[in-house]
């Protein structure tokens, strides 16, 4: 008696699959920077993004560093937390709204900040030094030409437009 063919099944080659080749090198670019920011500050890597964002934008609501670094709302909060139980970040109330509150990144926070910032831009600066300038140009059109792709097609999936997934 033969056996019954197995059922053929879709193929996702995940090695030319853009979201995953994308969501892999992020994870381990962070990693490699986290490392040294949770050894020398005991910061997450929630907690240092929340920090960039309002280093770089400061007075922003919880939901608007959510929507910027496109973190969960739940991470972005428990993060927000523990920088305000630390005291790495203060939170104000907006003077035209006094139900919304916005934050920003406190002297202490500063001081971590000052200090991470520019090993970030060290690390970046190694990770692309064998890049021609050409090169980064370019990298940096398609990332932004990416992302813009994405939002189109986001809010294409969400008018029904677009297979979702």
């Amino acid at each position: 008696m033969t056996k019954p063919r197995p059922a053929r099944h879709a193929e996702l080659a995940l090695e030319r699959f853009l979201p995953y080749r994308l969501s892999v090198l992020s994870n381990r670019i962070s990693g490699a920077i986290a490392r040294e920011y949770q050894q020398r500050f005991a910061l997450s890597i929630t907690e240092w993004r929340v920090m960039a964002v309002l280093g770089r934008y400061s007075g922003l609501s919880a939901t608007q560093v959510a929507q910027r670094t496109a973190m969960d709302k739940v991470a972005v909060s428990r993060a927000v937390a523990r920088l305000l139980d630390s005291g790495r970040i203060a939170r104000d109330f907006d003077d035209d709204d006094r139900r919304r509150s916005v934050l920003r990144l406190s002297e202490a926070g500063y001081v971590i900040y000052d200090q991470i910032a520019p090993l970030a831009l060290g690390f970046e600066r190694q990770m692309l030094e064998g890049m021609a300038e050409e090169e980064r140009a370019l990298l940096f059109r398609l990332l932004d030409r990416l992302d813009e792709m994405e939002l189109r097609a986001e809010h294409a999936g969400k008018d029904g437009d677009a297979p979702q997934g």
